[in-house]
């Protein structure tokens, strides 16, 4: 409660500063912060295309710029600079790897490539991993925080984030990139793009391999090397039949494969241990244009492909395991672009399904093999929603939005979301309030796993809400902001005594988010951001701190363009101290995980007009850390590499 106390009293601090200064400025309409604004457009927090200074919705965006300058090659590496965002890994590339949005579990955040849902439905909790989700043909990547049930449905308890991909344009194009450096690590990259007339076309193909370095932490004596490989492709192809009309084909393929150890800690080395992905996602999108472009429509069809594939065969046992999850999902939106509002109307419908099965064989004398067969299990729900933007006097800007959704296994769920923002352009000031509910839809696992599965199970729900201002000065070339989150999750899934899962378990989260941008020019952007997050399970008879979740972390990016043919980028990125459990004993044990700073550095030199040169360093002081408890992290690694434009 005094921790409680202390945040929001530190937050009205800061807001009140901020109002203050904004109050001390000079009148006069500053229409340099709104020409700046209206750059830059946001898709995930409407499904409308919507200029960012009118949204009350806490987002931020990566864009191509960044992820260029950065130089990193997965898109893990972007979020962990993110506010209001952690990740943690299990090991090195091929590993686990998961993010806690705003303090909630890594299944309440909702992922989206190209609008496809990518929560996988053959997971125990529809998980997202985001281990083999590289950069390749990335335009950008949205993070919406905050409860998003209300246009996205289930998943989206703690927020979304939503991945562009790049859409062809101009004369054909061919990309190369090759790349090199620690672990016996390589990458070779092909993206050819352009478009003739009323087509348009974006296709990467990559190929990637680490020998990577122990999974297991090598500090418990594991010295054996869990590497990976992976294929992917990424395409985006585009028909425009006239003014009013086009059609786009998304296509994500990837196939993977990984050296994974038992568990982190001791005895964790296992080179027998194999993981196989193969994973494909593939929608089809029409949008049509009716009354001169008031009422606008948009019709697709995505399916979601998910096997994978576990084995090992050690000295002390041997297990196979087999995963398939697939999801089609049918979506329908209207936007009805009325004189101040744009109302939304929409319905998806979508089938999942799931089945495995599992062996396991202890190699001792009277060894009986386990089997866990999970039969193909489907299940269809269904949603509508209803949403309408409002703005009034060029300073006040609001949406709202109700959804209903029906699943075959639960009783209806009911979800909104308010979220107005005012701006004072005399100033340039932004006030904005946002509050919205949220559901998770039980797993099929949850719901039929023959040992632990209930199909009695109710939805886990959220409640959110965030308020905060955001004050731009010199003419937007500075922005300053604070925000306030308060989220609170009921009826979520955990175990009873007899193993089985019901719905048990609360927990809430609340912090403070600060962020700045300075960008005086072209030459160099500097970028800050700190959370102070609390996270408890409030489950039992005292709240405990959550799992992998650090109270305190900072992030500072600093990019310098010398002399517009070479650039500089370096990221700090400081974790504070969080909990992680202990399994080697049982009860598990609970266990801190020191705080940490790491600095990664890339650069880049353009050679010739079509020749790059680039590298980075990644974890540039050799920090010894931990993101879970007895796995391992990567030390100083250097790459380098060369692109060909053509």
């Amino acid at each position: 409660m005094k921790n409680s106390i202390l945040l929001k009293t530190v937050f009205l601090i800061l807001f009140s500063a901020i109002i203050v200064n904004a109050q001390n400025k000079s009148t006069g309409k500053i229409d340099s912060v709104k020409t700046y604004l209206l750059k830059k457009i946001v898709v995930t927090a409407t499904r409308t295309a919507v200029p960012e200074y009118e949204l009350a919705s806490s987002i931020s965006i990566i864009d191509s710029s960044t992820i260029e300058n950065s130089n990193s090659s997965t898109v893990l590496e972007l979020l962990q600079s993110q506010y209001g965002l952690s990740v943690s890994h299990q090991g090195g590339r091929g590993s686990i790897s998961q993010v806690y949005l705003r303090g909630g579990n890594p299944d309440f955040t909702l992922v989206q490539v190209d609008g496809i849902e990518m929560n996988m439905p053959n997971d125990i909790n529809n998980t997202f991993d985001f281990t083999d989700l590289s950069v390749d043909n990335i335009s950008r990547i949205e993070i919406l925080r905050g409860a998003q049930s209300t246009l996205y449905g289930s998943n989206a308890i703690s927020g979304v984030i939503n991945i562009i991909t790049k859409k062809g344009s101009g004369k054909p194009k061919l990309n190369l990139s090759l790349e090199g450096g620690s672990y016996n690590s390589y990458k070779g990259l092909a993206l050819f793009s352009g478009s003739v007339r009323n087509f348009n076309y974006s296709l990467s193909l990559s190929r990637e391999k680490t020998d990577g370095f122990s999974s297991a932490d090598v500090r418990f004596g594991n010295k054996e090397r869990d590497g990976s490989a992976r294929y992917n492709i990424n395409s985006r192809i585009g028909f425009t039949l006239n003014n009013n009309f086009n059609i786009d084909l998304f296509i994500h393929f990837t196939k993977a494969k990984s050296a994974l150890d038992q568990f982190g800690g001791k005895f964790g080395d296992d080179p027998t241990y194999i993981y196989n992905l193969e994973q494909g996602a593939y929608k089809l999108r029409g949008k049509l244009l009716l009354l001169n472009g008031k009422w606008e429509q948009t019709v697709s069809v995505s399916l979601l492909k998910n096997l994978r594939r576990y084995n090992f065969n050690n000295t002390s046992a041997r297990s196979r395991s087999f995963y398939d999850g697939r999801r089609v999902k049918f979506a329908w939106q209207n936007n009805f672009n009325l004189k101040n509002n744009l109302v939304s109307i929409g319905a998806e419908t979508g089938v999942e399904s799931a089945n495995s099965d599992y062996f396991y064989l202890g190699k001792y004398s009277g060894a009986v093999p386990f089997i866990s067969p999970f039969p193909k299990k489907t299940l269809r729900s269904t949603g509508v929603y209803l949403q309408d933007q409002i703005k009034l006097g060029g300073g006040f800007f609001a949406s709202g939005g109700l959804r209903f959704d029906t699943h075959e296994y639960f009783a209806s769920v009911l979800t909104f979301r308010i979220a107005p923002a005012y701006i004072i352009w005399q100033t340039g000031t932004k006030i904005k309030f946002t509050y919205g509910t949220g559901f998770k839809a039980p797993s099929l696992t949850n719901l039929f796993d023959q040992s632990f599965g209930n199909p009695n199970l109710n939805p886990e729900r959220s409640r959110s809400w965030d308020a905060g201002i955001e004050q731009y000065f010199f003419n937007y070339k500075y922005m300053v902001g604070v925000t306030y989150f308060n989220n609170t999750f009921d009826n979520l899934f955990g175990f009873s005594s007899n193993f089985k899962v019901f719905n048990i378990k609360k927990a809430r989260s609340e912090g403070v988010e600060f962020y700045m941008t300075f960008n005086p020019g072209d030459k160099f952007v500097i970028s800050a951001n700190y959370t102070y997050t609390i996270s408890k399970d409030e489950s039992g008879s005292k709240s405990i701190s959550l799992l992998r979740r650090p109270e305190n972390k900072a992030s500072f990016t600093f990019n310098y363009n010398i002399t517009g043919n070479t650039n500089l980028n370096l990221q700090v990125n400081y974790s504070g101290i969080s909990y992680d459990n202990d399994f080697s004993s049982f009860p598990a044990k609970r266990v801190v995980l020191k705080s940490h700073t790491i600095i990664n550095a890339a650069a880049s030199y353009n050679l010739f007009n079509n020749i790059k040169l680039y590298g980075r360093i990644v974890n540039l002081l050799n920090t010894d850390y931990e993101e879970v408890f007895g796995y391992g992290t990567a030390r100083r690694s250097a790459y380098m590499g060369i692109k060909f434009n053509l």
